[in-house]
């Protein structure tokens, strides 16, 4: 990896595994549903604008009807689900179930009716994801908050969910100009939700948690997903996915650290558990492209439509993100 690589690596490691912290600090006092219009409402101000100037908003919106299904399923809905849970478990824990998302993208492949075929080595790590789930949710939980559980589950299948109806219907369109027209559209949908559900705050926010509010726009949203293309552009999109597993690690670090939440043994079980699952299920893909090397796999990838491409892939990883 060169220096750049590393720098980008390091950068978006960082970006996507403290979302979980302030999310946690944001619905102390603010409504899901508020966090959820804030966070996209800014990140899209920022995005917008260049997505614009790339001329990339008409093709995207020409495009609504996927558009519109993956902006709900990996943006309208995880979000708000994820910050309620947000409110009842420690954030280090939602950050840890969401690496579970590898193992729901196989079973989304299966029910889209493109399943891929499972090796001894996949289906062993199904098999330890499940387990490192049974762990966190029965034994680190202990079932103390089944509805903040199934709340994280919606978040998860939404995440897997996202990037298969972005490879089916729409990998030929250009990252930044879904990205900024999704956020945007959540934000619209999420204003009257927010004033008739009486989520406006009744006070102004402290500082802390308009800080959190402006670190997910700029930093976990808007920036993220740039560093994400840097990122595939300079190391490719194998390595990139590594990003997967460092992700519920910065959670870990910072839910102790800033937010002194406890780590107990199972949450380590279900840590190690998880990760290994799902760095199991991805390993043939990743193997087979890494074998194949980089000449090989662009000209699979000219030579077949089908195949993602390199941004696509981008918002493929993106979509790991909370």
């Amino acid at each position: 990896m060169t220096r750049r690589g590393l720098i980008l690596f390091a950068a978006l490691g960082i970006a996507w595994g403290i979302p979980y912290l302030f999310i946690k600090v944001a619905v102390s006092e603010l409504d899901p549903a508020m966090v959820v219009l804030s966070r996209s409402a800014l990140a899209a101000i920022l995005l917008l604008p260049l997505a614009f100037f790339r001329r990339e908003v008409v093709q995207v919106v020409r495009r609504w009807k996927p558009m519109l299904a993956y902006t709900i399923v990996e943006i309208i809905l995880p979000w708000y689900f994820l910050s309620s849970a947000e409110q009842r478990l420690p954030s280090s824990t939602a950050g840890l179930l969401l690496a579970t998302v590898p193992l729901a993208g196989v079973a989304i492949a299966f029910a889209m009716g493109r399943p891929e075929r499972l090796s001894r080595l996949n289906w062993l790590g199904i098999t330890l994801g499940m387990l490192g789930v049974a762990a966190l949710v029965g034994l680190d939980i202990a079932g103390s908050d089944l509805i903040a559980v199934a709340e994280m589950a919606v978040v998860v299948v939404g995440y897997a969910l996202g990037p298969a109806i972005l490879a089916r219907w729409m990998s030929d369109l250009p990252g930044v100009g879904v990205v900024a027209v999704s956020l945007a559209a959540t934000a619209v949908v999420y204003v009257p939700f927010v004033l008739l559900t009486d989520a406006w705050p009744a006070a102004w926010p402290s500082t802390a948690v308009i800080v959190s509010i402006i670190v997910l726009a700029v930093v976990c949203s808007a920036l993220a997903f740039l560093l994400m293309v840097g990122l595939v552009a300079e190391i490719g999109p194998v390595k990139a996915t590594a990003i997967t597993y460092v992700n519920p690690a910065v959670a870990i670090i910072a839910g102790v650290v800033v937010l002194g939440e406890r780590v107990t043994v199972w949450t380590i079980v279900g840590f190690v558990l998880v990760l290994a699952g799902s760095y199991l299920v991805t390993r043939r893909r990743r193997d087979l492209v890494a074998a194949e090397g980089p000449e090989e796999a662009t000209a699979e990838q000219c030579e077949s439509p089908s195949e993602p491409s390199e941004e696509e892939r981008a918002r493929r990883a993106a979509a790991d993100s909370p």
